[in-house]
């Protein structure tokens, strides 16, 4: 099958291609990338004025399935992550069970064939359960496909466990990502603490909790000489650490999140638990070195966290409600409009952002639009403007914070091996 994208603004990060040009696509690759192509195409789609970029890699999106299918499946989520311009998602463990063995392994990678819309790639847990109590079979979990390993949703506690599982990645290098937040201090808390959460009355969460597992995490990764992520970053404190440990040449990336470059604790609200996620949405000084570190390249990629919950969970008491944001469907428009037309970090940086940079965490040959390489692909209109209203979401879950906001950047088309899964 024959595609032919015609007069598309085309960014790629890989290969700084920064022109607008045509693309052919064939059977699924990348076939040429000319000025003017011409001949008999099965499709042609006319990107004139648009943005053509890599398909968006998410590493971290909560599919929810096996176990929890009130609140996502991999059909909805990977439909989800099509309609927000992402070809690959990095589902996270936290199932029911767990992504323990090699048979839920199996399992999600089925669904994913079923689907038929974003690719899935699987983050293996750390422990049996994400108990913390036994390793997992991590061989075994290598061996099925997994890219990484992860307990998220919590911390693994065990030094031991780390230390070791460190040391098994390493055999295919493969990378650990880190839910750092120390539980003790953490125990009961349900928003960032802070002035905000004493006017509210509210058990805060404080930016410690964070940073001590952080520097754990990145001793131990320094102490088997392996690769660390750590994942949605929030602090100040983190983030000076880390900037300190990658100048010392420490084998760790981050992560950050829409909703902890964007917004502060000011938002919450007792009333609406849509604000309520796992790191909190921290303050004013935490946001604004969020964005000083994103200027300055310091944080390698943005996720969403994609937490997608049924409002049986999520409009109830704020200390009751379940953390997370349904964010996958949003997060190019609200990072293109909050960091680009900010001018915070350049149209470029932030595609490298979302696609070559997460591809080579995982190692993994996308985020790459090069002359025969996999045809997935993102076309977007930068000049609309919309409002985000969760209702419309492809997602089960409609929590996000955002509703209301204006945003620019509408996806137009998501193309993964060269089959159109998502038209606006």
């Amino acid at each position: 099958m024959s595609t032919l994208i015609k007069n598309g603004h085309v960014i790629n990060p890989a290969t700084q291609l920064n022109e607008i040009t045509d693309i052919l696509i064939t059977d699924g690759k990348i076939e040429k990338i000319e000025t003017h192509i011409e001949g008999n195409f099965e499709h042609i789609i006319d990107a004139t004025g648009k943005l053509v970029s890599p398909g968006f890699v998410d590493l971290h999106v909560h599919l929810r399935e096996p176990g929890f299918e009130d609140k996502e499946t991999i059909l909805t989520g990977t439909q989800a992550a099509a309609a927000g311009g992402v070809t690959t998602v990095v589902c996270m463990p936290n199932t029911k069970p767990a992504i323990h063995s090699r048979e839920v392994v199996e399992l999600i990678q089925a669904q994913n064939r079923k689907a038929g819309f974003s690719r899935v790639e699987i983050a293996g847990a750390i422990t049996k359960d994400i108990s913390g109590n036994e390793i997992t079979p991590l061989d075994e979990l290598m061996d099925a496909g997994i890219v990484s390993v992860s307990d998220d949703g919590r911390t693994t506690p065990s030094l031991e466990i780390m230390k070791e599982a460190f040391r098994e990645i390493k055999k295919n290098d493969l990378v650990l990502m880190a839910h750092t937040e120390d539980d003790e201090l953490a125990k009961y808390g349900c928003m960032n603490e802070g002035a905000r959460s004493k006017e509210l009355g509210l058990i805060g969460i404080p930016n410690l909790a964070e940073s001590n597992i952080v520097k754990r995490d990145i001793e131990l990764c320094k102490e088997t000489d392996s690769r660390l992520h750590i994942c949605h970053i929030s602090t100040k404190e983190s983030m000076e650490y880390i900037v300190k440990s990658k100048a010392e040449g420490v084998n760790v990336t981050v992560e950050i999140c829409p909703h902890h470059f964007i917004l502060t604790d000011d938002i919450v609200e007792k009333e609406d638990a849509y604000t309520k996620v796992n790191p909190p949405i921290r303050s004013a000084v935490d946001r604004d070195y969020m964005l000083k570190c994103i200027k300055e390249g310091h944080i390698d990629c943005i996720v969403t966290d994609h937490a997608p919950h049924e409002d049986a969970t999520k409009k109830v008491a704020y200390e009751k409600a379940a953390f997370g944001i349904s964010g996958i469907e949003t997060s190019f428009a609200l990072s293109y409009t909050y960091l680009v037309k900010s001018n915070v970090i350049t149209l470029n940086r932030l595609i490298e952002m979302m696609s070559t940079a997460p591809a080579k965490i995982i190692r993994k040959d996308i985020g790459d639009i090069s002359e025969g390489k996999c045809a997935d692909l993102t076309i977007i209109d930068l000049n609309k403007n919309y409002t985000i209203d969760s209702k419309e979401f492809y997602s089960k879950g409609k929590n996000t914070p955002f509703n209301g906001f204006e945003v620019s950047g509408v996806i137009e088309y998501t193309l993964v091996n060269g089959e159109i899964v998502y038209r606006r």
